[in-house]
């Protein structure tokens, strides 16, 4: 059964039931009206093959780590397109919404990053800000395994001096979703703060990246942990 077909029942003046499809209700009703399951089936245009990926993966949040070639194991490459491109496209607006002001804190640090959130291995990113703190450009410049990340901070510095930037944000996720710092992560901040120093470079924050959970923030600034 596909997604132009059942949903919800309405009546008439006669006391009469009809069925209204996922996409007359996105018409009459907006978006906001669709559960998440709808939204998937209408990318998908198969209500059976958007409940079995729900089944496969756990839950639209596993769903939106899921790669390409996974997807391809149940969609279409058209399928598996859409699917990749509407799963992501609120973060999207989310990070461009964010970089359109000043990142001068470590929420919008967070806003601006926040589809790091989904990524499955561990990314170290540097956002280099102007005089102003708008973020001129980003660069990442390691990538590690699900637990841990090696980064040197020749590859951090490098980016920062060559685009002569006022100052950095250093940027990096965690894919347990704990935002709370390793032991690595604070040495390697020490460490990238003594350099900076050194070299006259100004180090505004580090930022891991996490998921709220339990009512957490979702994110970790070592500026406001007092580790800078």
């Amino acid at each position: 059964m596909d997604s132009a077909q059942v949903n919800w029942n309405h009546h008439n003046r006669s006391g009469r039931s009809w069925q209204i499809s996922v996409s007359e209700k996105l018409a009459l009703y907006g978006s906001s009206a669709l559960s998440g399951i709808e939204h998937l089936r209408l990318l998908v245009g198969q209500d059976s093959l958007a409940d079995a990926l729900v089944r496969h993966f756990g839950s639209l949040q596993a769903l939106q780590r899921a790669s390409f070639r996974e997807l391809r194991q149940f969609l279409t490459a058209r399928q598996a397109e859409a699917v990749m491109a509407g799963l992501c496209i609120s973060s999207v607006v989310d990070t461009e919404r964010a970089l359109s002001g000043p990142l001068n804190t470590p929420e919008a640090v967070y806003a601006a990053n926040r589809e790091m959130r989904w990524l499955r291995q561990e990314v170290v990113r540097v956002l280099l800000l102007n005089s102003h703190y708008f973020c001129v450009t980003s660069e990442d410049v390691c990538k590690g395994t699900v637990d841990e990340s090696i980064a040197h901070p020749r590859d951090i510095f490098r980016p920062v001096i060559v685009h002569a930037a006022a100052g950095f944000v250093l940027v990096h996720n965690h894919p347990s979703g704990d935002a709370s710092p390793s032991s690595a992560d604070i040495k390697l901040t020490k460490a990238i703060g003594k350099g900076a120093r050194i070299l006259g470079l100004t180090f505004l924050d580090h930022v891991i990246v996490g998921q709220p959970i339990t009512g957490g923030l979702g994110y970790y600034s070592f500026r406001e942990g007092g580790v800078l």
